[in-house]
């Protein structure tokens, strides 16, 4: 009886021994996993907050430049602005000194002209400022857009 219970007991041991090092085995393999998730998972962060805050600095760069550019477009526009009511003023002092109904049609005509020709000209160049604007403070958004899109088409690609 004696060696039979020794072999229960040996196998019985052997048995945990066994269980032990499966457990082992079982609870190194979670772990190893687990660390390698935790550290995937902390780099899927950094770079989240390094995408976010780049997409921030470009909001803020955007914004400058379209206010930039705005005041760029309005000072333009005062200056048009001043500069048209500066010259009906002397046309209408001139007006006021016309001696005939021929000169005062002439100073008429050559105001109107004039005017005419002054805003043809600053529409453009105020239409090619506002162009030039947009286009200068969309670059940064596109910027990060064009990232976002690689950022997404990357894990198609690597399939």
């Amino acid at each position: 009886m004696k060696t039979t219970k020794d072999a229960l007991e040996g196998f019985s041991a052997r048995g945990a021994e066994y269980a032990q090092q499966g457990y082992d085995q079982l609870l190194g393999a979670t772990r190893e996993q687990i660390e390698k998730a935790s550290t995937a998972a902390f780099k899927a962060y950094e770079e989240l907050s390094k995408f976010q805050k780049d997409n921030y600095e470009a909001y803020v760069a955007a914004s400058t430049i379209l206010a930039k550019g705005v005041e760029n477009v309005s000072k333009a526009w005062v200056a048009l602005t001043q500069e048209t009511f500066e010259n009906s003023a002397q046309t209408a002092k001139a007006l006021l000194g016309a001696k005939t109904l021929r000169e005062a049609i002439d100073l008429q005509n050559d105001w109107a002209k004039s005017n005419f020709d002054k805003l043809v000209a600053e529409s453009t160049k105020l239409s090619e400022m506002t162009v030039k604007v947009t286009n200068e403070a969309l670059a940064p958004i596109n910027s990060r857009i064009n990232v976002a899109v690689e950022r997404m088409l990357k894990p198609v690609a690597a399939a």
